[in-house]
């Protein structure tokens, strides 16, 4: 198993950016850092949070990110193959059309 603490630290270290300074940006304490630097099972939205502070992509480093990344390719993929009549606009664009007429309708019985 990866220690994401350790991957974490270097992409941290690496990236130029003072401990002081990201720390700041999390609100959170230089303690705070050390500890998720010496945890091997940090929580992944505290990785991906502190990746986007220091502009580092995760997903080569980590197993958990790359089998997500494989997944969210698939699924990005079959959103491409959607039907029209299964798209939200195409359901939203029927049912005024149908209010419409309702509408119509009302107004019709009530007019007699």
């Amino acid at each position: 198993m990866q220690h994401k603490g350790a991957i974490l630290e270097k992409a941290v270290r690496g990236s130029g950016m003072s401990l002081a300074s990201l720390t700041k940006k999390l609100n959170r304490s230089r303690r705070w850092i050390y500890d998720a630097f010496e945890n091997p099972n940090l929580s992944i939205d505290y990785v991906l949070e502190i990746g986007k502070i220091i502009h580092h992509d995760f997903t080569d480093d980590i197993d958990e990110l790359k089998k997500y990344r494989s997944l969210s390719a698939e699924s990005s993929s079959s959103f491409l193959d959607i039907k029209p009549e299964e798209t939200v606009v195409f359901w939203k664009e029927k049912y005024m059309g149908l209010l419409e007429k309702y509408n119509r309708l009302l107004e019709r019985v009530s007019g007699q």
